[in-house]
Formats: C-alpha cells, sequence, structure tokens
C-alpha cells in the first residue's frame, strides 16, 4: 500500500485490511453518533461522535498478561481506526490509518487483538482525522490492571476533557481546520470536565486511600492540577510505574495523552473541601473533581505507599553509546518555516501555508515517504527534539517507551509522551524493541494535522 499523506489525514482508504477472522461473540466497540450534555443544564445537548453512546467512551479493563479483543465498528458517516495509546501493541494493531491500517469505511468493521505486557494507565482513541474525531468525543480509558494490585480502598478513573462549544446551540465550534488554530497553540476548549461532566465529583470518607488514574484527553490543552484537601503520591507515568512513589508537594503537569497514577489519602474533615483543582486561564484555582468527605474510613492516616509492582521490559541500556538523531520542532506562528518536504516536493513557507501546513519535524511536514530513522530491533537510539517554535508540544511515540536523558546523562522516567518547551530541548533514549512501522507526533493534534507528524522504523 502506497503511503500518503491524505491517506493519513483524512482515512480516505477504500477497504480495511483483511484480518483473520475472530470468534463471533467478540465484544463490540461501536463508532456511533450520539447526543450529550456536556455543558450545565439549560443549555442545549451536544451532538457528539461516541464510542458506545457515551462521553468519555466505556473504560476497558482487562488483566495484564491478558489478550484485549474488540471489534470496531463503524456506524459513522466517516472513516475511523482506534489507537491503543501507551500499549506496546503488535503494529498492525496500532491503528494508525494509512501507516498501520486502513481506515475502517462507513457501514463496516475491524477486528483488534493484542497481547498486554504491560499493567497501567492507558488510553484508546481516533486515529483517523484525529483533531476533528478526539475532539467530537472519540475517546476511552484502558485500565490493564496488576496482578498484584496496590493497598488502596479504590480505583477512580478521571479523564480530563475540554470542549470548545457554542453556548446557544451546544455545538461544537467547528474551527477545526481554522489556520489560526493549527498554526498556534491548538484548539482549546471553553468547558472543562472530567469522565463527560463539567461538574465531576465523588465521595470519600476521611483517611481513605485511593488511586487516582489522571488521563489529559483534551486536543491542546496542558493542564496544571494540584491537590486540596488530600495527601498524596505519583505512583506511575504513561503508565509505567515510578520506582519510588513521590510525594506531591506542588503543581503536577500533565500535557496532552500523558497519564498519571496517584495514590492519595483523604485529610479533609468532613465537610470541608477536597478534590483535584486546575489552573484556570484567569490564573486562578478551579474545582476540577470536587470530593465530598463523608464520614470516616480510619482514625489515622496509613503511611507511604509502596511502589507499584515493575513492568517488563523497562532498562534502556547502552544509551551513552547510542547514536544521536536530531529532530528540531519547527514552524508555526511566529517562526515561519523557510521550507521544509511535503508530499515529496521541497515547499517555501507560502506554499506550506497554502496546504494547511505550518509545521515540521527535521525538515519534513507530515508523513514521508522515506522514514525519519530506521532501527535495528535491540538497538538503543537517542533522539534529541530542539523545540524552535514558540509554543509547547506533546510528543508522543507510539509502540515503545521511552525515558528522558538529562544534561548530566541520568534518565528519567520511563513515558510515552514528553512535553517540550519553547527554546528548549529533550533527549529521549528507547531500545526499538518492536517492530513496525512507529508514529512520532506532537499530541497537540492540531499541530499533527498540520506538519507535526514522523515515523521510524524498526526492522
Amino acid at each position: 500500500m502506497k503511503m500518503t499523506r491524505r491517506a493519513f489525514c483524512a482515512g480516505l482508504a477504500a477497504v480495511p485490511l483483511a484480518r483473520p477472522t475472530q470468534a463471533q461473540d467478540m465484544a463490540l466497540l461501536t463508532a456511533r453518533a450520539a447526543t450529550v450534555q456536556l455543558a450545565p443544564d439549560g443549555y442545549p445537548a451536544t451532538p457528539v461522535w461516541s464510542y458506545d453512546g457515551t462521553i468519555p467512551g466505556p473504560v476497558i479493563r482487562a488483566a495484564q498478561g491478558s489478550r484485549l479483543q474488540r471489534r470496531l465498528v463503524n456506524t459513522l458517516e466517516v472513516p475511523t481506526s482506534v489507537h491503543w495509546h501507551g500499549i506496546r501493541i503488535d503494529n498492525a494493531m496500532d491503528g494508525v490509518a494509512g501507516l498501520t491500517q486502513n481506515a475502517v469505511p462507513p457501514g463496516e468493521s475491524f477486528d483488534y487483538a493484542f497481547d498486554l505486557p504491560d499493567a497501567g494507565t492507558y488510553w484508546y482513541h481516533a486515529h483517523t482525522n484525529s483533531m476533528e474525531q478526539v475532539a467530537r468525543g472519540l475517546s476511552g480509558a484502558l485500565i490493564i490492571e496488576e496482578a498484584t494490585p496496590p493497598d488502596v480502598d479504590r480505583d477512580e478513573v478521571l479523564m480530563i476533557d475540554d470542549w470548545l462549544l457554542e453556548p446557544d446551540t451546544g455545538l461544537f465550534v467547528d474551527d477545526f481546520a481554522a489556520p489560526m488554530t493549527r498554526s498556534h497553540g491548538g484548539q482549546i476548549g471553553n468547558l472543562v470536565g472530567v469522565n463527560g461532566r463539567y461538574d465531576y465529583s465523588l465521595s470519600a470518607r476521611q483517611n481513605e486511600r485511593l488511586r487516582l488514574r489522571l488521563i489529559n484527553s483534551a486536543n491542546a490543552q496542558i493542564f496544571g492540577l494540584k491537590l486540596e484537601g488530600l495527601t498524596g503520591w505519583t505512583v506511575a507515568l504513561d503508565g509505567m510505574p515510578l520506582d519510588t512513589p513521590e510525594p506531591v508537594t506542588d503543581t503536577l503537569v500533565l500535557a496532552p495523552a500523558q497519564r498519571m497514577d496517584l495514590i492519595v489519602d483523604i485529610t479533609a474533615e468532613e465537610g470541608e473541601t477536597a478534590g483535584l483543582l486546575f489552573a484556570a486561564a484567569d490564573d486562578t484555582w478551579r474545582v476540577l473533581a470536587e470530593v465530598s468527605v463523608e464520614g470516616r474510613a480510619a482514625s489515622v492516616p496509613r503511611g507511604a505507599p509502596q511502589p507499584l509492582p515493575r513492568n517488563p521490559r523497562m532498562e534502556v541500556v547502552g544509551v551513552d553509546t547510542a547514536p544521536v538523531l536530531e529532530m528540531p520542532l519547527q514552524g508555526g506562528a511566529m517562526r515561519g518555516l523557510e521550507s521544509a518536504a511535503f508530499n515529496g516536493q521541497k515547499l517555501t513557507w507560502q506554499e506550506l501555508v497554502q496546504q494547511g501546513q505550518f509545521w515540521a519535524l527535521a525538515g519534513q511536514a507530515g508523513l514521508g515517504e522515506a522514514p525519519f530513522a530506521t532501527l535495528s530491533r535491540g538497538e538503543t537510539a537517542r533522539i534529541r527534539m530542539t523545540n524552535d517554535t514558540i509554543f509547547p508540544h506533546a510528543m508522543h511515540l507510539h509502540g515503545m517507551h521511552f525515558r528522558t536523558r538529562k544534561e548530566d546523562g541520568s534518565l528519567g522516567p520511563l513515558r510515552d509522551t514528553v512535553l517540550v518547551m519553547p527554546n528548549e530541548m529533550t533527549e529521549i533514549a528507547f531500545v526499538a524493541d518492536n517492530l513496525g512501522k512507529w508514529l512520532l507526533h506532537c499530541h497537540m493534534l492540531g499541530h499533527a494535522a498540520s506538519g507535526m507528524t514522523n515515523w521510524i522504523m524498526v526492522a
């Protein structure tokens, strides 16, 4: 199959790749139109694109080491596909239209079946015309449970999102292709919520211990978060356990597509305010998820939690001797490219803008015929990403996790998405142990749709 940007961005391939026939009782995941009350009562409901009729889609839970099977049934009027974000997955199941599969046309289906090597917090979302399809609601949480869970009283998934709505109609503001949106920071919503609710709340008892699985499913918004009435520890990032739980003492930063597992104790007294707050655009802290404290679970709090069990293959070896691949992040408003390759041609900035391309990775706008790098299986690679733009970028690598390499040569925690700030450099290191074509792109989805997308071949 010839790979083109048109096939990737619009999912215009005619038929899905054939998959082996699966059992007739395979669980379904149906992409369909629905209507959801996203805005407060009194405002119109919002027509959305959904999985199984809800925003977000159903929480999928499975055991580490098991095999997940889902048949995507597309009843939308547009092609679509599903990416299982953060899972170290078989390449054919990665869901990237135009790279690993053809998009699933309206009225058709596709069988996803893959092993689950890692426990942790992951998510699934559309990967055909992602900026629009994810914004309209096509995402959900994917939770892979450890054989030995941590000592907590409850496990709560908090999927954080924002929506850009027209208040008078409840409709999404349809500016997905707007040059201003794509060439700047991306689409930021005017309504923020958790699990599809602008007023999400839960109840808990004093000294109860909760595991909070935070997922940023927003198109572009970076969330600054803090705890109130809670004492917490970060125990995992992007699904991967930390060696030692880290006490939460400051603002938590969660970029698009990133996840963060917290273990928290309810320390507020009954009747006091407790919950998760976010930094609003007006520099105030607002409630994102309210915790109503009702009663007491224990007379005294517990001690610090133990680390989560490690996942397999978390080591990244041979970093110091690995070659460094330079990937400048380029373009955007106020820092327009002089030129970049697009669809096999070198175009000037003005020509790129005419094609709706505002960004590039290492001089390539959008998917090229050749990969950014071809790596041998088992090879350790380093990619140095220098942000030459005035905007932050949440860079996501499919199929593998990486560690950031600091200036002193030490390595950061294992992740699949890293926030690269303007005028700064971030170096990632990973073992290329998963065969296939793997996307590397900005998860500010408007940036990805307008140039900030490339790929790596592991052979």
